[in-house]
């Protein structure tokens, strides 16, 4: 494959975080992610990553679903598309992987507590800075929680880095805690060499992740599968793109009839390109080649070249 293989693609994300072989680096994520009280010292796999599953379902959900030593249940999943109604599938999986645990003649009192976490290379929590969030279900009035068995957290990748603003410097100075570590790995893998980390970042569970995506081999399965999936990904990229037309000259011919068309025009351009940069931001930190960026955005190879650099 030419293209270099990025963490982002579901596939790559399940290769590395589940598998038997690296449920240390599994359980660290997690750990950075969820609050002190269900920190988890063991996991098992519920769905480890199996190359066979590619065979007859490539675009199957590859999650992660996993089980503390103390029954909590963890769905861990990577989403690179925004897809409609997001909010809806994530409690849909959230609500199935929790009525999964009780097996016939089971009582109610066997459930344990179930935490979803997503993780997204698009932002979906607008009215938030923040990159990380967690969600529970809280009384109105007094903000008291009871219902303590749901828990859902969102962490939104394009929030914490992008393409034109980080080196290595920058990254370093923005990273203070486990997670940031972990998202560092999942937006700028490309900037981190496992034998050189430099201090903030110098974190054994991060080394161990860059050389499993450093040396990762995929079979011919696999790499149908990761090219099916990027295929998709580029379709819906298309789609998204010829939306975006479609509504700009809406807008220009809404313009034309107010009698402002000339300066319609010039800030509907003007956001266009916006959105077209933005956009091939993320296709490059998804690790989609130049060609293919250009011909989903309408940017020239050389302007996409200048953000790889920037």
């Amino acid at each position: 494959m030419s293209e270099k293989i990025s963490p982002r693609i579901d596939l790559a994300f399940k290769k590395i975080f589940g598998v038997e072989e690296n449920k240390d680096l599994l359980i660290s994520l997690i750990n950075s992610i969820v609050s002190t009280e269900d920190q988890v010292a063991e996991v098992t796999l519920l769905n480890p990553y199996n190359a066979k599953n590619f065979k007859d379902d490539k675009l199957s959900i590859l999650d992660i679903k996993a089980q503390g030593i103390d029954g909590k249940q963890f769905n861990v999943e990577i989403q690179i598309t925004d897809e409609a109604d997001y909010d809806k599938r994530a409690l849909y999986y959230w609500g199935k992987l929790y009525t999964e645990q009780l097996k016939t003649s089971d009582d109610y009192s066997k459930l344990c507590k179930t935490i979803g976490i997503h993780i997204l290379n698009f932002t979906s929590i607008t009215a938030s800075p923040k990159y990380h969030h967690a969600f529970h279900l809280v009384d109105e009035a007094t903000g008291m929680r009871y219902f303590k068995d749901i828990e859902l957290h969102t962490i939104e990748l394009n929030k914490f880095s992008k393409n034109d603003d980080d080196d290595l410097n920058s990254l370093v100075a923005k990273t203070k805690n486990a997670l940031d570590i972990w998202i560092a790995f999942l937006t700028r893998n490309d900037l981190l060499d496992p034998t050189n980390l430099p201090k903030g970042l110098d974190n054994p569970g991060l080394k161990k992740a860059l050389q499993v995506l450093e040396v990762m081999n995929l079979s011919k399965e696999e790499r149908d599968a990761y090219e099916d999936r990027l295929k998709w990904f580029r379709i819906e990229v298309n789609t998204l793109k010829k939306m975006r037309e479609d509504s700009l000259k809406e807008g220009i011919e809404i313009g034309k009839a107010e009698g402002i068309a000339e300066g319609k025009a010039e800030g509907i351009s003007q956001g266009k390109a916006e959105r077209d940069i933005e956009i091939a931001k993320n296709l490059l930190l998804a690790g989609l080649s130049v060609d293919v960026i250009a011909g989903s955005t309408g940017l020239s190879i050389s302007e996409i070249e200048a953000l790889k650099s920037s």
